[in-house]
């Protein structure tokens, strides 16, 4: 039998909104920031995605500067790396940036945060410099309390490349729009869970399949403020599915007590 590869640790996030009617009269369905990943990435490539990606050893260093972050005094050395990594890889990915002024209660305004990607978001994915530097030197605190977890799956194992994946909501700062990157990402648009759905359904997007589960949960939820009041409230239950062939193509298997409405999904041929 192949050897199993190690799963590396990475995480998420579903950055939400409340959107509006067609007729711009009251509320709309919830809105998700997600990005087509270039088509020359190894992992996912041209997939529609949330912004995230693995811990790095330059997250572990931010855990060990209290200093640089907010609202994680309850958490895990591990469970701060997650975070972390997902508020750096949504700054590196989309320019927003879930942070607030050293001894300040809220977050920073859009045009700051703009400023701040503007003047090093280029440099960082360039590994020219780092979050934490971003962070130290424009006196600024990662909010960590602002993530909600939501989801955690491991990948299959016999699977090339493995993640060991932390999936976090969180509300999106206001008026922080979010912008692709034109690195790993080629495309970025707001769009409801339930378009995104039926976007993969139809061929217009290439959803991964957690992604897919996780929408189609997300879409159960009225508004943003509902979204992350049942987070706060779920036990998540780790899904690692197991996999296999059919006739027709893959068959998945994840716990039914993992609550995305099923227990085995059919997931297409073989590719």
């Amino acid at each position: 039998m192949p050897e199993t590869s190690t799963s590396r640790p990475a995480s998420t996030i579903l950055l939400l909104r409340d959107g509006t009617k067609a007729d711009g009269k009251g509320r709309g369905e919830v809105e998700i920031f997600m990005m087509v990943r270039h088509h020359q990435i190894e992992f996912n490539s041209g997939a529609l995605v949330f912004p995230g990606g693995s811990v790095d050893a330059g997250d572990q260093e931010i855990v060990k500067r209290s200093d640089l972050y907010s609202g994680g005094e309850a958490l895990s050395e591990a469970d701060r790396g997650f975070r972390i990594a997902a508020m750096r890889e949504t700054f590196e990915e989309s320019g927003i940036l879930l942070a607030r002024t050293k001894g300040s209660n809220t977050p920073i305004d859009a045009k700051r945060a703009g400023e701040i990607a503007d003047a090093h978001r280029v440099a960082l994915n360039e590994h020219k410099i780092s979050f934490l530097s971003i962070l130290a030197d424009n006196g600024l605190q990662l909010a960590l309390d602002t993530l909600v977890p939501y989801a955690h799956w491991i990948t299959p194992e016999g699977m090339p490349k493995r993640f060991d994946t932390w999936f976090f909501l969180a509300a999106a700062p206001p008026d922080q729009l979010g912008a692709h990157d034109g690195r790993e990402s080629t495309d970025s648009i707001w769009l409801s869970a339930r378009e995104a759905v039926e976007g993969g359904e139809s061929g217009r997007f290439k959803l991964p399949f957690p992604t897919t589960r996780n929408l189609i949960r997300l879409a159960k939820q009225p508004n943003v403020k509902a979204a992350l009041e049942h987070a706060k409230g779920m036990s998540i239950v780790t899904v690692m599915p197991v996999m296999t062939k059919t006739e027709t193509g893959r068959q998945l298997r994840i716990p039914r007590e993992a609550g995305y409405d099923g227990e085995v999904f059919e997931v297409g041929p073989v590719g």
